[in-house]
């Protein structure tokens, strides 16, 4: 996808115009004009006409972002996936969060099909406003890459994406970007006594990875790094404690959606150059009852030394990412931020409006989470941390337990991993958001690759201080 700043319009029949009785846009053509005085005055957002082989789509502007990234949706889909390149009249003010939601509408997943190349969008040219600034273009198509990839990860199939092929697919970043990324296979795992991810791995023919990438830009603002940890549950079938319920595992590929936004995050970070030092660890295996798979009884020893006792095969997220979260102390981390589908709780409190997020570290980090996930439309409610909660986690033969009481899940399975994290410290649970049964505007039906807008916002953010 290209993006051609230039506002030199006129050359393409598909074209769209974004304005208001205030700001009409320029470059229309003089009965576009009639037409989209005579659209402003009617009901609807979004209306499209067609002359011939003439298609222009005229869309209300709107101070709200959000509805221009709806908006955004409603305008992409008024096109056939023949449609190569579009122009979009209209100031770089009204029109950036509008063609946010176009791009990553446009989205496919198509990779599968018989008849893939005529499934595919054939889209490679936007025409803009000159307005546009290279920079804003460039924030764009990066967001877009980006959320992509995630979400074609998420909606890989395990049959090609295991561990070690979500690993091959992160290293890929290294030719795009300068991102330093580091591979530990199964006996470097092994030799650093990782005992969640290997007992996880233990049920699996495939062996497990944990990946390292490190982003560490010259101009780098904080002396301390920032540590975002992505649970990787390539494929979760809940272990020997086989998921009960009718279509449970249907979905279970998407177990790894935090490794997804995290390894995204700061592969976004690096396109975009921001000035922080961020790394970011993966652990991945497949949660399977195969082999000599962990079950419930047996007490697995972690990374740091703390004992768990294991009474639920399916609470093998927080197993994985513990060793990954006491594995950040060695890089003496300024913030630690996790990712992961952890628990059933957070889609019962919250739905998939949005992520459930906790923590210990300072109210100003929060703050500025909650107003990026504001900012993007990937909202976070925060829920209470308390002592008492890590109680339920204590376990009469070992330090602790890896399933809590039957209420507050999300809360109980958080303050086990703030147990093995040393820096201050947020948990995000996107269990709800980061995968949709039915398309939602410029949320696909699949992967939807949430959390990666939210936290390149709120590094943005960071970044200026």
């Amino acid at each position: 996808m290209k993006i051609i700043n230039n506002g030199d319009f006129g050359r393409c029949n598909k074209r769209i115009v974004v304005g208001s009785e205030a700001e009409k846009p320029k470059g229309m053509q003089h009965f576009e004009l009639g037409l989209f005085e005579t659209f402003l005055k009617g009901e609807k957002d979004v209306a499209s006409t067609t002359d011939l082989d003439a298609v222009t789509v005229f869309v209300k502007y709107d101070s709200d972002a959000e509805k221009m990234r709806v908006r955004g949706a409603k305008a992409c889909a008024e096109f056939d996936k023949d449609v190569d390149t579009i122009e979009i009249l209209g100031t770089n003010d009204m029109c950036f969060d509008f063609i946010e939601g176009f791009l990553l509408s446009n989205y496919q997943f198509n990779k599968y099909f018989k008849d893939r190349e005529k499934r595919d969008s054939k889209l490679v040219n936007l025409v803009l406003d000159a307005s546009f600034s290279d920079d804003e273009c460039n924030e764009l198509l990066s967001i877009n890459t980006a959320v992509s990839w995630a979400r074609t990860m998420v909606n890989e199939p395990v049959s090609f994406l295991n561990a070690e092929q979500l690993a091959k697919e992160i290293r890929e970043f290294e030719t795009r970007t300068a991102l330093n990324v580091t591979v530990l296979e199964k006996t470097q795992i092994e030799s650093l006594k990782m005992g969640g991810l290997l007992s996880v791995n233990k049920g699996s023919i495939d062996p497990p990875t944990f990946t390292i990438v490190e982003y560490r830009p010259k101009n780098a603002r904080n002396k301390k790094p920032i540590v975002l940890v992505g649970k990787g549950v390539v494929y979760d079938t809940g272990g020997l404690s086989l998921k009960p319920t009718p279509n449970s595992m249907d979905v279970m590929k998407s177990d790894m959606g935090g490794a997804a936004c995290m390894a995204g995050t700061i592969f976004l970070a690096a396109l975009q150059k921001l000035p922080l030092h961020i790394i970011a660890l993966i652990p991945a295996t497949d949660n399977r009852p195969g082999l000599n798979a962990y079950a419930p009884g047996d007490v697995v020893t972690m990374y740091d030394g703390t004992t768990v006792e294991v009474l639920n095969t399916d609470a093998e997220g927080r197993m994985i990412l513990a060793d990954a979260l006491a594995y950040s102390k060695k890089f003496d981390p300024e913030l630690v931020i996790d990712a992961a589908t952890l628990t059933g709780a957070a889609v019962r409190a919250i739905g998939n409006m949005g992520s459930c997020i906790m923590g210990n570290a300072d109210e100003r980090y929060f703050d500025q989470l909650q107003t990026a996930g504001n900012a993007v439309h990937e909202r976070t409610v925060r829920f209470p941390f308390w002592d008492e909660y890590l109680e339920e986690m204590k376990s009469p033969i070992a330090d602790l337990k890896n399933l809590g009481g039957p209420y507050a899940g999300m809360i109980t399975a958080g303050k086990f991993l703030e147990h093995f994290v040393e820096a201050p410290y947020i948990h995000i649970d996107l269990a709800g958001p980061a995968w949709l049964d039915r398309t939602d505007a410029y949320r696909p039906k699949g992967g939807t690759g949430t959390g990666i807008r939210l936290l390149y916002h709120f590094l943005k953010n960071y970044t200026n201080g």
